[in-house]
């Protein structure tokens, strides 16, 4: 999965201090890119770790300000970025710039909106907050002098105030009942105390200086690590202390006991906000809710047809007990795990010239999810390599509570967060060389998971199921993501008990329980997200299949995956005009 959320896009693209000059511009594009300019140099200006992930290291020594004034200024900003963007006449561009002026105003005002239905008070969901991040933020940065490693110190020693400031919006979120549900927050609290450590080179923190590079002098080697421990010491480990104090001791007693978003402030609003944010769609919970159930009955009868099959007699819930509970299907040791998901990655890229004509030049690698995430953490993920740099993409692997890794679902797993998934899918928008920088590295849910999905579905032309069972696993994923449509209506806009989502997520996938409890946690806590990947899915199904009946036998379709790649990110909308004009050049 990857990475955009509403709630944190309040927070992500803190406050400009400082304008570039520059001459009026003289007709629409170039008031376009000039607006365009002003708000990516803001983004890097106000967020100095966004900066160090698209390879500007200007400011490798800060953190950003996510104070409530930091907060305010930049939302004022941007407002102001908005009014006289819609003063522009764009209708004269080209199509190219038009979509690009379509994806700026829908980032602006999801941003505004973001704010202003407070979403900044939650800086986090039941898997990930912005704690977790910190540990890995050394990732993007360069360390082959001391002032290199000096810039890291001073981030960890920028940590404290960062800390505070989110608590902060916590606090008032509390206030205001603007909170997680407590029921997904159990066990939350060890991912942070997870950094409380008494050793500082036993914290996660000190990854960087396990291996000091030859070209830093020896003298400032030893200042090195002696500033590190002392900021460990004094800066990251009280840091995560205050914050595990508080949370056990405010956040937690003043989490809210309801679930749905419905209970939240202006809940319905937030919800049908989140519901077009993450679909990119112009649809309601309520017809959401109904493809869900469509697609559900659908899959289930492909399940059975593969259950008969195997030849297995019994009744379906009969099928996935088995299935959670014979032995073989799970890994014995975490190794095993990550060497079977390195095999399926590696069978896969010797496919992917059969089905796309275009590949990214940057490789990816195979790596447990770290410890300190992993108990609440998904199955798998991805990580995008940092932007010019000599680093891969990585997909990360949960090696945690292996009883709950079924191998049978692990090609599907696989193919959507590595190749011809998620990897494939950043690489090659990262390469994309023309345009405004936003495009490069934004990324819409809709269109990254709905791919993702539909790369899981690429296996079965590729051959990389290879029993039943396997197979079985790719449609037991599929249905999961159907029935999130279900659940994730049916909690956040109809009413939905917890116990309703687990029990309609058992009955229906052959999910482990450990995994059906924390992705319901996960639907609670992050109200809409779960919806990107069943409807990306199936409209990018529906795109193809449109093609495929347009061109009949000129269909190729190594080039229509390259047309739905070609442009990055985008909104699912503007994705179906861009295949209807490459459908109509391709008849020509």
């Amino acid at each position: 999965m990857s990475r955009v959320r509403l709630q944190w896009m309040a927070l992500a693209l803190p406050m400009l201090t400082a304008f570039v000059a520059c001459a009026p511009p003289q007709d629409a594009r170039e008031q376009l890119y000039a607006l365009f300019d002003e708000e990516w140099a803001a983004r890097l200006t106000e967020s100095p770790q966004f900066a160090t992930s698209v390879g500007d290291h200007s400011r490798n020594d800060e953190l950003a300000d996510v104070s409530l004034e930091a907060v305010e200024r930049r939302v004022e900003r941007r407002r102001d970025v908005l009014r006289r963007f819609e003063e522009i006449d764009v209708s004269g561009l080209s199509a190219a710039d038009r979509i690009n002026a379509r994806m700026f105003e829908r980032q602006l005002r999801s941003s505004v909106q973001g704010f202003e239905f407070g979403g900044y008070q939650m800086p986090l969901n039941a898997d990930s907050g912005f704690h977790m991040g910190f540990a890995r933020m050394y990732r993007p940065m360069p360390f082959r002098t001391a002032d290199h490693y000096d810039d890291y110190i001073a981030r960890m020693r920028a940590i404290p105030a960062y800390f505070e400031q989110q608590q902060g919006h916590m606090r008032a979120g509390i206030e205001r009942g603007f909170t997680l549900p407590r029921v997904t927050l159990t066990g939350y609290e060890d991912t942070i105390s997870a950094h409380i450590v008494d050793d500082p080179r036993d914290s996660a923190f000190w990854a960087p200086f396990e291996e000091v590079p030859a070209s830093v002098g020896e003298m400032d080697r030893e200042r090195i690590l002696t500033d590190a421990e002392a900021a460990i010491t004094e800066a990251v480990v009280p840091a995560y202390q205050g914050f595990y104090d508080f949370f056990v001791g405010e956040y937690l007693p003043g989490a809210r006991e309801t679930v749905g978003a419905s209970d939240l402030p202006d809940g319905e609003a937030y919800y049908a906000e989140q519901v077009r944010w993450f679909t990119t769609l112009d649809v309601t919970p309520q017809e959401v809710h109904e493809i869900g159930l469509s697609e559900v009955a659908r899959i289930r009868a492909e399940m059975a047809e593969v259950i008969r099959e195997i030849g297995f007699e019994g009744s379906y819930a009969e099928f996935l007990d088995f299935l959670r509970t014979d032995p073989r299907f799970y890994p014995k040791t975490a190794q095993e795990l990550l060497e079977r998901a390195a095999w399926i990655a590696k069978t896969m890229d010797g496919k992917l010239p059969s089905l796309f004509a275009t590949l990214p030049r940057v490789p990816y690698t195979v790596e447990p999810v770290p410890d300190h995430m992993a108990p609440k953490y998904t199955a798998g993920r991805y990580v995008s390599a940092p932007y010019n740099s000599t680093q891969p993409g990585i997909y990360w692997v949960n090696t945690y509570n292996l009883p709950s890794r079924p191998l049978y679902a692990l090609a599907a797993l696989t193919l959507h967060e590595a190749v011809p998934g998620h990897h494939l899918q950043n690489a090659l928008a990262a390469e994309i060389d023309a345009g405004p920088e936003f495009r490069r590295h934004d990324y819409l849910s809709a269109f990254g998971e709905g791919w993702g999905l539909y790369a899981e579905y690429l296996g079965l032309e590729a051959g990389i199921y290879e029993d039943p069972y396997s197979n079985f696993g790719r449609l037991t994923y599929e249905i999961w993501r159907a029935c999130r449509l279900v659940v994730d209506t049916g909690v956040h806009a109809f009413g939905w008990t917890r116990q309703q989502m687990l029990d309609y997520l058992a009955e229906n996938t052959a999910l482990s329980l450990h995994e059906v409890t924390t992705e319901t946690d996960r639907y609670i806590s992050w109200p809409g997200q779960a919806l990107a990947y069943k409807m990306g899915e199936l409209k990018i199904r529906e795109l193809r299949g449109r093609a495929e009946e347009a061109l009949g036998s000129d269909f190729d379709v190594r080039h229509f995956h390259d047309a739905v790649l070609a442009n990055g990110s985008v909104p699912l909308d503007i994705l179906e005009e861009l295949i209807s004009d490459w459908i109509e050049e391709q008849r020509q």
